[in-house]
């Protein structure tokens, strides 16, 4: 079921059948440098990615991170959504995307989306977003959106710290 659409992409809640695309998103060489090795070897472990993240987070906050698909194939070339961490206060914005449709537009077109449907849908008083300190594409896309670095935060407690940004004054 389409949740957004925007003008050339459509995103959708994951489901078990997103495996494949997922096991490979997961596992390319910028995903695990900049968000991290989340274990994901095989379909089954995508499988459990899928269910135990963003269809847990679905059922449990009403929102998550979803496929995005170009419209003139349906094939998929990401993710983008909202997540609630434990050790965030803010629900924040997340994306990745496969290197072949970097510097389209894309992850803009489907973030500015997430974030219209965050506050007007989901009626979210703020979102924030966290980058890698080195992801200096990421900074800018999040600027782009309205969002400015705040501070250097530690959310897993062991010392590697990641650039906050918050919605703009203004």
């Amino acid at each position: 079921m389409v949740l957004l659409e925007t003008e050339r992409l459509i995103l959708h809640e994951l489901n078990a059948n997103d495996a494949p695309f997922i096991l490979r998103l997961l596992n390319e060489p910028s995903f695990l440098r900049f968000i991290g090795d989340k274990g994901v070897r095989n379909l089954d472990d995508a499988r459990n990615y899928i269910l135990n993240g963003p269809v847990a987070s679905y059922q449990q906050n009403g929102f998550g991170l979803y496929l995005v698909q170009l419209k003139t194939n349906n094939s998929p070339i990401g993710i983008c959504g909202l997540l609630k961490r434990e050790s965030l206060a803010d629900v924040d914005i997340g994306f990745a995307f496969v290197p072949e449709v970097w510097n389209q537009g894309y992850a803009f077109e489907s973030a500015e989306a997430v974030l219209i449907y965050a506050k007007d849908i989901l009626k979210l008083p703020r979102i924030v977003a966290i980058t890698d300190k080195d992801n200096e594409a990421s900074g800018k896309l999040l600027e782009k959106l309205g969002l400015s670095f705040d501070r250097m935060i530690d959310l897993s407690g062991k010392g590697d710290e990641t650039r906050l940004f918050v919605p703009s004054e203004g």
